[in-house]
């Protein structure tokens, strides 16, 4: 083995390290920002939505795909609705034999009324011969009697009546329950959007809340920044922004400022050191100008977004 070796391996090392270093050092100066510039790193994020079951049952099919385009109101899953459909047809049954039993109520009423009427008379008679002494204490009695117990029949008629009606509203309250659990089976997309995830499959019976699928907006994306106080206080909603993603380093994405916290947090733990993790910070919201444009950034690309704390001109790589 050639004794030189050794020595050549090491000098080749230390100006391979040295060559690192310079082209690192290059990197810092040339990527050093501005005055009047501020960044920090983060998450391309886009606003979630989950779609879930309002009620419990058993999942009968589900109607696209991880992937998928779907459209506001269109039908994504439906949950086996058999059972509640039996159920309201029992229903409107108890609102068509309450209806009825309505009718034969209301004729009871006017039955009542008429005897009533019958008896309010009589007794009137009977008070006019009794004044005049043609009639004894006893007739009047009886028929003061037969008086009281009409009238009571009437009151007992409006009662059974009202709880009659009372039950007709119960019933239907029950039929629109029952309509409003089937319409809530039927899962429906909220916003436009596309399926990221698919959480559940025909067959599984899924409880109240159970989740089925996860549906984002392509058209509200945005990005997360944790800066300091003397980079934030100088930020306003709408306060124009860029971000760069680490897959697309060459293209900066317009976007403004959507959210700036009014109270400062520890930076959250997704930080990679210890030491930044320490430090309190506001969060600053970006949120691009026009995802639409760019089809290649995508939710969960990690990147850097950009602040102007001043009126200053964006550098070239940044415009």
């Amino acid at each position: 083995m050639n004794r030189y070796a050794p020595r050549i391996f090491a000098t080749a090392l230390l100006l391979l390290l040295a060559a690192a270093g310079g082209l690192g050092y290059w990197k810092s100066l040339h990527d050093q920002l501005p005055e009047g510039l501020s960044m920090g790193n983060g998450r391309l994020e886009a606003t979630e939505v989950q779609i879930a079951s309002k009620v419990p049952g058993r999942l009968a099919e589900v109607l696209v795909d991880e992937g998928d385009k779907v459209a506001r109101g269109q039908l994504l899953a439906r949950i086996d609705t058999r059972t509640m459909e039996a159920q309201r047809n029992q229903a409107e049954a108890e609102v068509l034999r309450a209806q009825q039993n309505y009718a034969a109520a209301q004729a009871s009423v006017q039955l009542r009324q008429s005897e009533l009427l019958l008896a309010s008379q009589e007794l009137k008679r009977v008070r006019e011969i009794f004044q005049r002494k043609y009639a004894s204490q006893q007739l009047l009695d009886q028929q003061q009697a037969r008086f009281d117990t009409a009238n009571a029949a009437v009151v007992a008629a409006r009662a059974q009546l009202a709880a009659i009606k009372a039950a007709i509203g119960a019933a239907e309250a029950q039929v629109a329950q029952l309509t409003s659990e089937i319409d809530d089976s039927s899962l429906r997309a909220p916003i436009d959007g596309i399926i990221q995830l698919r959480l559940a499959e025909p067959g599984e019976v899924l409880g109240a809340g159970g989740r089925v699928l996860m549906l984002i907006d392509p058209g509200d994306q945005y990005m997360n920044l944790y800066l300091p106080a003397s980079t934030s206080g100088r930020l306003t909603v709408g306060d124009q922004a860029r971000i760069v993603l680490d897959a697309l380093p060459d293209r900066a994405l317009p976007a403004k400022v959507a959210f700036v916290a009014a109270k400062a947090q520890f930076t959250p733990k997704q930080v990679e050191t210890r030491d930044e993790r320490q430090k309190l910070v506001f969060r600053v919201k970006l949120r691009l100008s026009d995802p639409g444009a760019v089809p290649q950034a995508k939710p969960g690309m990690p990147g850097a977004g950009y602040v102007r704390t001043a009126e200053v001109d964006w550098p070239a790589n940044l415009q």
